[in-house]
């Protein structure tokens, strides 16, 4: 079964110190905007920080009612105690000491423990959605270990709803072709400047009912202030894509559209979407991220991006982004 997410979600990565550090006052605050906003599906992931997010993220939300809220995390990276050199840090991007090791183990008995050490650190005794987490160069284990597991973990109750989260959507697509899947999380592969999910995974996803959960609306960066920024996907933006971002602004300016407010409302306004996922390093972040997806966005800056050959024809399926919200 899904299970209803709203619009908009926080990501849980800068709960981790994706890129920089922020302190447990400033999570917890982070966490308790987002909630005063009405945002409701919360997303982490043990690899966010080495389980930092997930302890976070469940101290924060154990002062609301559990059933008022979605939670999802993810399997996929075990994560094992290592004799960490003083002042060694992660080298995956997070701001945290390299206590841990992540091991891929996409089998059986890795959901398993996944499952149950994240259950340790959130506090809680279930998630309401479970993804399989990049199992990009792991896909016959998460086909024969993996999904299975999730199916019967579902079946018995122990979770919600299950899914895949990845940055691809030709995986993603295949998953959902296999297996009864609630959802997926689907990263970067849906922006204004990437929209490859419309030839396979977002038509399948609303023939068959799969909720669809959008992240990465930003490229992580380029499209996230209302000049564009010098990254795309974790790494440094081509020119040519920076000067492509460039001239979506312009458009959006016309319209008086920020950038990153277009952003937020063309993956919305696509009728397989059921949440766009959002992180943020603070509460200043959560409450201008609410501002900007609730920002009016005229139909007519589509058609403009489209006739001037920045937006696929194809880009909004069945309904409009107008004032009030999805039409």
């Amino acid at each position: 079964m899904t299970v209803e997410l709203s619009p908009l979600g926080l990501g849980g990565a800068q709960l981790g110190n994706l890129y920089h550090a922020i302190d447990d006052d400033t999570a917890e605050a982070t966490v308790r905007c987002a909630w005063a906003e009405g945002i409701r599906y919360f997303d982490t992931a043990p690899h966010y920080g080495l389980g930092l997010s997930e302890r976070r993220l469940g101290k924060a939300l154990a002062a609301y009612p559990r059933a008022e809220y979605v939670l999802s995390t993810k399997v996929g990276r075990v994560l094992e105690p290592r004799a960490a050199a003083p002042g060694e840090r992660d080298d995956q991007g997070f701001d945290v000491p390299a206590t841990h090791r992540r091991r891929w183990d996409f089998s059986r008995d890795g959901v398993l423990r996944s499952l149950e050490d994240s259950l340790t650190r959130l506090g809680l005794d279930r998630v309401d959605i479970a993804y399989v987490h990049d199992p990009d160069d792991h896909f016959e284990e998460a086909v024969t270990g993996a999904f299975p597991a999730l199916l019967e973990l579902r079946e018995q109750g122990v979770v919600g709803a299950i899914g895949a989260g990845m940055n691809q959507t030709p995986m993603l697509t295949e998953f959902v072709r296999r297996f009864d899947l609630d959802h997926v999380l689907m990263a970067g592969r849906y922006t204004l400047l990437n929209q490859p999910a419309l030839d396979d995974l977002l038509p399948l996803c609303l023939d068959r009912g799969v909720g669809v959960v959008a992240g990465g609306v930003f490229n992580a960066g380029i499209l996230a202030t209302a000049e564009p920024g010098g990254t795309y996907d974790y790494a440094a933006a081509p020119a040519e894509l920076v000067e492509r971002a460039r001239r979506i602004a312009e458009v959006c300016g016309r319209h008086g559209v920020d950038l990153p407010e277009a952003a937020l409302a063309l993956p919305a306004a696509h009728p397989a979407v059921v949440s766009v996922v959002v992180g943020a390093h603070d509460a200043g972040q959560v409450a201008l991220n609410v501002r900007r997806a609730a920002a009016a966005v005229p139909a007519v800056l589509w058609t403009d991006l489209v006739d001037a050959g920045l937006l696929r024809a194809d880009a909004v399926v069945g309904r409009l982004v107008t004032a009030g919200g999805p039409q």
